[in-house]
């Protein structure tokens, strides 16, 4: 392959890699570069338009270059930047932000805000999803996919998990070789949840259903991970188009309890809530300062998941109506509002269908997946008449596309910041406010 001589990264791109300019102006992505690197390197992928390569030699070692704490950075698929200066990593989410907005989103004049950092880069994560495969020998294999392909990498101990649970995943990969060894266990995936605010521990096993030694599992695990819960999720159909068919508790109370701001939230093991409990905190109180809601407005809280904004919102709010299509999230997100004496309205089902059906808005929030929103559910949000939307984006570039279709409806962007969920990596959460240009049109 053709080889690339001092060339300058100047960015960092959406999906982790760093950026420079080849002679010929392309765009060259560059796996494991950093800002302010020069580097030789070989083009491992020419697309036309732009190119791809891997380092030979860094030449002139970037100031935000640093040495990765984490052994098996490189290797692991979970962290993309931790051979980065956190400063600039979160100055690069913002770019990233902006950039969207303005190529996706064709906004003019766009002004996004600082991005908004945690007390720590590392400790931060209450979820952590393990793969499960098999050695040549036959025993299990418990760790991480690497990065770019489905290969299990073993993991000890993973930096992002809080102290007291940073070598959960040894102590599992243990637990699983030990009761391996008397049956074969079916599991594909193993999630370790541990709770910032509360002592909660819990140990989620999925896979396909079979026959299971659901007793012996639960106490060895329990005594390996000192776990408050295990559980066991029984599935069917591949990653991609998997089917949740039910939840066995093998011992403990059978869901996961965390407390953020004044409300606990009960969670089970299929059901979302927020990876960073810290930094959520901080997510909500901007939501509901974004929105305003000023105890007469009818507001939607669309794809609700467990009540991360719902329970907040039914106290100061006129009326709260959060739609979830999740049945899992549906059952704790009812639960989590009887347990905190607040009232709204749950609407369960397909959010596009729900929209249809759920009237006009004062104010909006919505949190969709990484794949934003679909257009139907775009069409029945802009329906409902919402003067103000916040929009809670875990993905910069569907933002970019979903604010180009809120503006063609006669919304403008009011405001638009980052927020740093997930230090280490390139994903960034960003809370975009949108206001309705003639509300009383």
């Amino acid at each position: 392959m053709a080889a690339l001589h001092g060339l300058h990264l100047d960015g960092l791109a959406h999906g982790g890699a760093a950026v420079g300019r080849a002679d010929d102006g392309r765009v060259v992505f560059v796996k494991a570069g950093c800002p302010g690197d020069v580097v030789d390197l070989e083009i491992t992928a020419d697309h036309g338009r732009y190119l791809e390569g891997s380092i030979t030699t860094i030449v002139t070692p970037s100031a935000d270059r640093r040495t990765p704490p984490c052994p098996y950075f490189g290797r692991c698929g979970g962290c993309q930047w931790q051979h980065i200066s956190y400063a600039a990593q979160a100055e690069a989410k913002r770019t990233q932000v902006a950039d969207s907005l303005t190529r996706i989103g064709r906004i003019e004049g766009v002004e996004v805000a600082p991005t908004v950092s945690g007390p720590s880069p590392y400790g931060y994560r209450n979820r952590l999803e393990l793969r499960v495969g098999t050695r040549a020998d036959g025993s299990p294999l418990i760790g991480m996919t690497a990065a770019g392909t489905d290969e299990i990498v073993p993991i000890d101990a993973c930096l992002l998990l809080p102290d007291r649970a940073r070598k959960t995943p040894r102590a599992i990969a243990g637990a699983l070789r030990y009761l391996g060894g008397r049956a074969d266990l079916g599991i594909d995936r193993v999630a370790i949840r541990v709770a910032a605010r509360t002592r909660d521990l819990e140990i989620d096993l999925w896979g396909p259903p079979g026959a299971f030694p659901r007793h012996a599992v639960a106490k060895t695990l329990a005594d390996a991970v000192k776990a408050t819960c295990v559980t066991r999720v029984l599935v069917k159909g591949d990653a991609r188009e998997r089917a949740d068919l039910k939840v066995e508790v093998l011992s403990g109370r059978g869901f996961w309890h965390e407390r953020m701001g004044e409300y606990d939230y009960k969670v089970s093991a299929p059901s979302f809530f927020q990876v960073n409990t810290v930094l959520a905190e901080t997510l909500v109180t901007m939501v509901l300062e974004s929105l305003g809601a000023d105890g007469s407005d009818r507001v939607l809280d669309l794809y609700a998941g467990a009540g991360t904004f719902t329970l907040p919102l039914a106290e100061v709010a006129g009326e709260v109506v959060a739609i979830e299509g999740a049945g899992s999230a549906v059952r704790d997100l009812r639960a989590n509002l009887e347990s905190a004496g607040v009232w709204a309205d749950v609407m369960p089902g397909d959010a596009a269908r729900a929209l249809a059906d759920a009237g006009h808005f004062d104010l909006a929030v919505v949190d969709p997946p990484r794949a934003g929103m679909t257009e139907a559910v775009l069409k029945g949000l802009v329906a409902t008449g919402a003067h103000r939307i916040c929009y809670v984006s875990c993905d910069a570039a569907t933002l970019g596309r979903d604010a180009r279709a809120l503006i063609a409806a006669g919304y403008r962007l009011t405001s638009a910041t980052p927020i740093d969920l997930f230090p280490q990596t390139w994903h960034v959460e960003t809370v975009a406010v949108f206001e309705l240009a003639s509300p009383e049109g």
